[in-house]
């Protein structure tokens, strides 16, 4: 069920332009981070305090329908704020991978499945390793699937 309700964009307005584009285009275009080439996908959570929807671009971690959501803050000391929204109701999640969002639903990872991902993720996006190397806090990784 799509998530309903007031959307409040991202202060950053780069991030809300970008959103915005791929979203317009069907994902056709402002579908890379800036200009690296590298492929994103826009999520779309609730906000656990405003309860406004949210929506922000994050790396294209994708592994047999599932995708790393990983919570990296560029290595910021804290989580970023999506990370407590998606961990507050994990089934309030949309993926936009192309021209059609979907509903989906997260779990954190941890141990070897979490190691798994991480390996994905490094690949698809190398400065993840850089960023955890930046700071003392282990980033979250999360992994959503399409709901049932």
């Amino acid at each position: 069920m799509p998530l309903h309700g007031e959307y409040e964009p991202s202060t950053q307005s780069w991030v809300a332009e970008q959103v915005a584009e791929y979203e317009r285009s069907g994902g056709t275009r402002a579908n890379t981070l800036r200009d690296t080439g590298l492929p994103v996908i826009v999520v779309t959570t609730r906000g656990a305090r405003s309860g406004k929807v949210r929506k922000f671009a994050l790396m294209r971690v994708e592994h047999d329908g599932e995708y790393a959501l990983v919570a990296s803050k560029g290595g910021a000391p804290d989580h970023p704020d999506w990370y407590f929204n998606v961990t507050a109701d994990p089934t309030a999640l949309m993926i936009q991978d192309g021209p059609e969002p979907f509903d989906a639903v997260a779990r954190e990872v941890t141990g070897t499945e979490k190691a798994e991902w991480w390996r994905r993720a490094v690949a698809a996006y190398p400065p993840y390793a850089e960023y955890q190397e930046k700071t003392s806090r282990e980033i979250p990784v999360l992994v959503a699937r399409r709901a049932d």
